[in-house]
């Protein structure tokens, strides 16, 4: 449409396809909106787009001041650009037309910390400000997506009605909550990114042991994926995946999948989860391994030679003698099985990482609720979400969702497929880093005494960091050396 004189309730700058797709989805859902964009011909394409689209609410401004003014006050900006430096060229110009009481919205995968940073800043003008997740790719923008908006509360309440509506909607409400305060919305984002990658690396291990260990074509892994699509794995990413499967390639022959090239790329919200956790001591191992497999994919030159040199040096491939003679029916249901037991460790560990966080920022987040908002609408989102909400309904508490009654007893009904699959995959020389890291997690959660204590043995020996004892209180200190060797007592 063309600009109107009636008021836009929101505005939103930044017409990439994501800019473009959410503001469509707000005018669909009756609120008028006003866009801009830098580079004007986006602006165009998405005020046609408005009219293809069934003549929706959706106004084109070609300057800063012309589309703030544009919009009903208390005004509500959402911003959807890339992040880091052009968030606040993009906050500058616009911020310059707003008046106190407006607030900004960042929808990008920004970091937490540039979040608040800006949430200051823009308070000496007296304005509000959102940091918002918002997970579902372009489809989810367009049609529902999950958000995670964190900051001002009074702002969240000026547009509550608006997200609620444009957001992805379950039988339990729409996908969208207060998160928190500060950069929250932010920092949860970035952790659902970080569990997206520990579920994508687990679903490519799965594919590559039935692929090559049980020898299935791409067809029967397209129906496998299917099936498991019926059934607890349902999940946004295990129904792709089955699609994949299915598509030719339309340049040559067999499957498009086959074709593409093993190297993986990464935007770095990965990156920032590993380093999260480490910052706050949270063991995240399947997520970590899931990163060090998309570095470890980078190297394809360097993968292809050591192939080569490790051949030569005697290496043989145990691949093909796996293939023949396995029971596939049951390989199948095994893998089914590791896969979702790895599934779980890879939600805990994101979990835990968001409570250290929580406790660390007082953001008092409610993990119940973070499930059910990504029942629908983003990457992650799966049947199982429900069971975990339902887990910190019942103890919001929950140290892991490990100790969760009825996740603790699925974990052990399915420990032995996937030690089976896991152990097979060694021997194949296939690695599955992904179901090792959650394996060993989950082996070294559940047992009352680790070696830790040798550990802690040579730490005192060589650097006299003390240790505390099982049978009575206090930090102790011994002369390892000098008692071993005969010489000097206990301290």
């Amino acid at each position: 449409m063309e600009a109107s004189t009636a008021l836009s309730r929101i505005g939103l700058a930044g017409l990439a396809v994501m800019g473009q797709n959410l503001a469509l989805n707000v005018a669909e859902k009756g609120f008028p909106i006003s866009v801009y964009n830098r580079t004007t011909s986006k602006v165009d394409e998405t005020v046609k787009r408005a009219q293809d689209e069934g003549q929706l609410p959706l106004f084109g401004h070609y300057s800063p001041r012309e589309f703030v003014l544009s919009i009903q006050r208390p005004r509500s900006v959402v911003i959807l650009v890339k992040a880091g430096a052009p968030v606040d060229q993009t906050i500058a110009a616009l911020s310059d037309h707003m008046e106190p009481g407006d607030c900004i919205i960042d929808g990008g995968n920004e970091w937490y910390e540039n979040t608040e940073r800006r949430m200051l800043e823009v308070s000496n003008k007296g304005l509000l400000y959102l940091g918002m997740g918002v997970s579902g790719g372009e489809e989810g923008a367009r049609y529902g997506p999950s958000l995670m908006p964190g900051g001002s509360h009074q702002a969240y309440t000026n547009i509550k009605d608006i997200l609620e509506k444009v957001a992805a909607q379950v039988e339990d409400g729409p996908c969208v909550t207060y998160i928190g305060e500060g950069g929250s919305g932010n920092f949860v984002k970035m952790v659902h990114n970080g569990i997206e990658y520990g579920d994508m690396q687990l679903i490519s291990e799965a594919y590559d042991v039935l692929k090559h260990v049980g020898g299935l074509s791409n067809d029967e892994l397209a129906e496998i994926f299917a099936e498991w699509n019926r059934g607890e794995l349902e999940s946004f990413l295990i129904e792709i995946t089955s699609d994949i499967f299915r598509v030719k390639d339309d340049l040559g022959d067999g499957y498009l999948v086959d074709k593409i090239l093993d190297k993986t790329g990464m935007k770095g919200t990965g990156k920032w989860t590993v380093q999260q956790a480490a910052e706050l001591s949270v063991a995240a191992p399947t997520i970590a391994a899931s990163l060090d497999c998309r570095y470890l994919s980078g190297l394809k030159e360097e993968r292809e030679n050591a192939s080569e040199v490790l051949k030569q040096a005697g290496l043989k491939e145990e691949v093909g003698s796996f293939a023949q003679g396995i029971d596939k029916k049951r390989l199948i249901d095994d893998v089914r099985q590791a896969l979702y037991a790895s599934k779980i460790c890879s939600y805990a560990q994101g979990m835990n990482l968001l409570r250290a966080k929580s406790v660390e920022k007082g953001w008092n987040l409610n993990f119940g609720e973070l499930a059910r908002i990504w029942k629908g609408g983003c990457i992650i989102r799966a049947v199982f979400l429900d069971r975990i909400k339902k887990a910190y309904q019942r103890n919001p508490d929950l140290a892991s969702l490990l100790v969760d009654p009825e996740f603790a007893r699925e974990m052990v009904q399915r420990q032995a497929a996937w030690r089976r699959v896991v152990g097979l995959a060694i021997s194949a020389g296939i690695s599955t880093p992904g179901m090792c890291a959650s394996l060993a997690y989950f082996d070294t959660y559940m047992r009352a005494r680790l070696p830790a204590n040798l550990v802690q043995a040579q730490r005192d020996l060589f650097g006299a960091h003390t240790y505390e004892r099982i049978d009575r209180p206090g930090s102790f200190h011994t002369e390892w050396k000098k008692v071993a060797h005969g010489v000097g007592a206990l301290n």
